[in-house]
Parts: structure tokens; C-alpha cells; sequence
């Protein structure tokens, strides 16, 4: 199953061709949507066309990517990459046009969804990954469904080959990203699963799985952004944007840092058999955590390239990061373990940060972090990682979750003053209504 999730994601990559960050900007650019969802239209048709390459030729792949050849399972899998494809389309076309609420219907339908129906099927048809697997076609689907019906594809932009040119110059370069990417979070269990074995591996995915939920949360909440920047016409005005934004993020993070990590130990022994040793998992939720601070850096930067076109610099440092993470990992793993793992991870976003910060476009400055934030944010890291080393049985355990509810009310705080984040130096907010932006 495992595999399965890593051939999707790396389909759904090659399908999507970045289509879904030209999606934003295109609808920025333009006085009503048609064009953008002309392009949602080419975004169903790829994938498509891809499904079936890949389901005729599954016979010839599937074998040499160690599934027990063009089995169910990768039907299934394959299956998946239309909705999932179509869905990433209409949530950008709406977080584009600030529809919050259909953005968040289709978002749930997609995600909750989707593991809610796996998880009823898995305890009421048949209790195997391949149950599990149809519910996420099911769920995706049914997103699908309900995205198409709000954003109506525009068919005849098929038609419309210039436009769709246009999108393949910025989507290609982040279609690269995107695969660079992917090596770059899943290498490490390969390397683990090479040289510690599958328990090992197993034990790895537990802990990253419980450090990356906030790194995807601040993930989510910067993209939400980019729409309202791109909007923002001005050069040096947009970067300010865009810098007020990443520290809002940063802002947020410290109390995600300190939640999680205090919660870790209960999580671990909810995620994990007694055998994976969960108690001594705390050390990788913490390096996995402390790689959201240049994920959030990354992604500044990443916004300021793209809303200027500039995608090819965004490849070049996902590409240069996942080979040396891959290196790292070979080195470090036979050393130090699953820390070394994690370790090899925090560098190689990290230097994705530093690359994609020095090929930014010259002539323009680029907005430091107030130092406030930054004294905020190494006291928040400084205070988990001390947690670490507290005892770990069930009343400091009880402790640590009821401390971890206590940072809820700071991050709400928090989040309600980043969604200020896309305010202009003047204090002007930019908003899509009816195509045009108005403050």
C-alpha cells in the first residue's frame, strides 16, 4: 500500500504538469475565469490520456516497481489519478477566486473523505489494502464530482493552444520540482528500507508521519495565499506581501512546534505496536518538525518565482536537495540510525530554502524576518527539544497532552492573525470579486 501511495504521487505529479499553479495565476490575470477553466479542462484530458498509457503498458512497469505485476492494487491506484487530478484543479481555480467554502468542501470531501470511506470499507466489506485502496476512489471522486459541478471546466479551451503553451512554460519547471520533491520526502524510507529493513522503515514513517502534520498545515495555509499575492501588481509591494505572509507562518508555527511535539508521546502509542519502541521515536518527530521552518522559507520564496514566472530556478533547487538528501541518507543512515534519516531530511530543505533564496530575481530586496519572530520561533524549537527528554510514562504522558490542548488557543491566535498575512504596506486588502481585484 505503501508503494501504491508513492506511484500515485508521482503520477499525480506528471498529470497535474503544473497546470494547477497556472490555474491561480491565470485567473488573477484575467477579467473572468474562462481561460483558467479552460485549463482545468486540459487538466482532466492529461490525465486521462496518461491512465491509459500506463494501464497498457502496466503490464511491462508494475513488475520492475516490485508490485506482484499489474495486480488490483495498481489498477486501483491507476484509478485514482483523474479525480485526484481534477480535484488539485478546482480547489486552485477556487482558493484562486477566495470561494472558502466550496475550497473547503472540496478539500474535506477529497482528504477526510476519502479515508473516512477507506476506513468504513476496511471494517465492513473486507479488512485487506485493497478494500481500503477503493475507498480513496470513491472518496476522490466524489470530490471530483462536487469540484466540477462549482467550477464547470470550460471544454472548448482545449481549443485554446496558446494559453495552454503558456501554462506548460511555468507548469513544466514545477512538474520537475514536484518529482525532485517527492524524492526528496520519500528517499529516506527507501535508503531505510535498504539498510535497517522494513520494521525500520516502519518505525521512520510513524514518526514522520506525526512531525509533518504541522509542516503540512503551514503548508496549506501559505498556498491559501496565492491567490490574493498574485494578485498584488506591484513588484516590491507583492514581495512585502509575501514576506508579511512568511513570517505570519513562522508566527504560527512556534505553537504547532510545541503542540506536537508535547503530544508525540501520546500520538506514537495511538499510531504504533509496542515493538516500534515509540518512546524512542521522539528525536525524529523532533527533526521532522524542525524541517517546517525552512519548508516555510522555501515557500516564500517559491511563491515570489512563481508569481514572476520564474519556475526553472524552483526545479533546479528541488532537484539539487533530493540528490543530496539521497546522499545524505546513504551516508548517515548506517551511522545514526532513523535520526540520521531525519537529519539528512532537515538539510536538504534546508538548502532547498538557501538555493531557491539565491536565485531569486536581483534588483529587488527581499524582506528579512523581524528578529522578534526569529527569538519566538528558536525558544518555541528550544522548549520542544528539551520535552524530549522528559520522563515517558503515563502521568508525565497525561501531562504532555493536556500542556499540548493548552497551545491550541496561541495557534488559533496566531492563525487568525495570518489570515492578515496578504495585507499591503498601506492596508489594503486584495481580494477576487467577480474576476477583478479589488481592495
Amino acid at each position: 500500500m505503501a508503494s501504491a501511495i508513492a506511484l500515485h504521487q508521482l503520477i499525480t505529479v506528471f498529470a497535474t504538469v503544473g497546470l494547477d499553479q497556472a490555474v491561480v495565476l491565470q485567473r488573477v490575470e484575467d477579467a473572468d475565469s474562462r481561460r483558467a477553466r479552460g485549463l482545468i479542462a486540459w487538466g482532466m484530458v492529461i490525465p486521462a490520456a496518461l491512465t491509459l498509457v500506463l494501464a497498457a503498458t502496466g503490464p511491462i512497469w508494475s513488475p520492475a516497481l516490485g508490485f506482484d505485476g499489474f495486480d488490483r492494487l495498481v489498477v486501483v491506484t491507476l484509478l485514482w489519478t483523474v479525480p485526484a487530478v481534477s480535484v488539485q484543479l478546482a480547489m486552485a481555480l477556487l482558493m484562486g477566486e477566495d470561494r472558502l467554502g466550496s475550497f473547503a468542501a472540496v478539500s474535506l470531501l477529497s482528504t477526510i473523505g476519502s479515508q473516512a470511506v477507506g476506513l468504513l470499507l476496511l471494517f465492513t466489506v473486507q479488512r485487506d489494502v485493497l478494500t481500503y485502496a477503493w475507498g480513496g476512489v470513491v472518496g476522490q471522486t466524489a470530490a471530483m464530482v462536487v469540484g466540477l459541478i462549482v467550477v464547470r471546466p470550460h471544454w472548448r479551451g482545449i481549443a485554446d493552444l496558446p494559453t495552454f503553451r503558456h501554462a506548460l512554460d511555468l507548469g513544466v519547471p514545477l512538474m520537475l520540482s514536484g518529482v525532485s520533491v517527492i524524492v526528496l520526502s520519500s528517499g529516506d524510507r527507501l535508503v531505510i528500507q535498504r539498510v535497517l529493513g522494513s520494521e525500520e522503515a516502519g518505525r521512520y514513517q510513524v514518526a514522520y508521519t506525526v512531525g509533518f502534520v504541522a509542516v503540512m498545515v503551514v503548508t496549506m495555509t501559505g498556498q491559501a495565499w496565492a491567490g490574493r499575492i498574485a494578485s498584488v501588481r506591484d513588484e516590491n509591494e507583492q514581495w512585502s506581501v509575501i514576506g508579511r505572509s512568511r513570517d505570519e507562518l513562522y508566527r504560527a508555527f512556534g505553537p504547532m512546534i510545541l503542540g506536537v511535539m508535547l503530544a508525540a508521546p501520546l500520538l506514537l502509542r495511538v499510531l504504533a505496536p509496542a515493538t516500534f519502541r515509540p518512546a524512542s521515536l521522539l528525536p525524529v518527530v523532533l527533526l521532522v518538525l524542525t524541517s517546517g521552518v525552512p519548508v516555510i522559507g522555501a515557500l516564500a520564496s517559491g511563491r515570489a518565482l512563481i508569481t514572476s514566472r520564474r519556475t526553472k530556478p524552483i526545479a533546479i533547487a528541488a532537484g539539487v536537495a533530493a540528490a543530496v538528501n539521497i546522499g545524505l541518507n546513504v551516508i548517515m543512515v548506517p551511522w545514526l540510525g532513523l535520526g540520521g534519516a531525519a537529519g539528512a531530511t532537515l538539510i536538504a530543505f534546508t538548502l532547498q530554502a538557501v538555493i531557491q533564496r539565491l536565485l531569486l530575481p536581483r534588483g529587488r530586496r527581499w524582506p528579512r524576518t523581524p528578529a522578534s519572530v526569529v527569538v519566538v520561533l528558536t525558544c518555541c524549537v528550544a522548549i520542544a527539544a528539551s520535552s524530549a527528554y522528559l520522563p515517558q510514562d503515563a502521568a508525565w504522558i497525561a501531562a504532555r497532552a493536556f500542556a499540548a490542548i493548552l497551545c491550541l488557543p496561541w495557534l488559533l491566535i496566531c492563525l487568525q492573525r495570518a489570515r492578515l498575512g496578504a495585507t499591503s504596506r498601506n492596508g489594503r486588502h486584495y481580494k477576487v470579486r467577480g474576476g477583478r481585484h479589488a481592495a
